[in-house]
């Protein structure tokens, strides 16, 4: 057995460690993400499975998708030296990013609008409670 099988845990405490939940190392494992080993009907994480779901969160959290991160988790095993996969890491950040810069200008223009927009209203509400009202005696 490598250093990387001998850490064996246990799916809660594996849970608890990532600060995620059972279920969603069980969907993960479902969508062939993860490969806990079984004891019985319990699943053993290894040091392996720990950091590969390590690096599924974290492409989650920058917005990668499920199959992009397969993706990169095969190249991680078929490459030993990692370069095809650091390669591949860097064209899909550049497209992430360029993803991102777009919709944040797209936020900055929407926000801008609305500014605006409140301004206005703003102001006509003010100039409306300062004129006499119509009618009035």
């Amino acid at each position: 057995m490598s250093d990387a099988e001998m850490k064996l845990c246990g799916i809660q405490e594996v849970a608890d460690l990532l600060g995620i939940t059972p279920r969603t190392l069980r969907f993960y494992e479902d969508r062939g993400l993860i490969e806990p080993h079984r004891v019985g009907t319990a699943r053993i994480y290894t040091k392996r499975e720990i950091g590969r779901m390590q690096l599924i969160l974290r492409g989650k959290r920058l917005g990668f998708s499920l199959r992009e991160i397969q993706e990169f988790l095969d190249l991680y095993d078929a490459d030993p030296q990692h370069l095809e996969q650091m390669r591949v890491l860097a064209e899909r950040c550049r497209a992430r990013i360029e993803t991102l810069e777009a919709q944040r200008r797209a936020l900055d223009e929407t926000l801008e609008e609305l500014n605006a927009m409140e301004r206005q209203a703003r102001d006509r509400v003010r100039a409306g409670e300062k004129a006499p009202a119509a009618g009035r005696r």
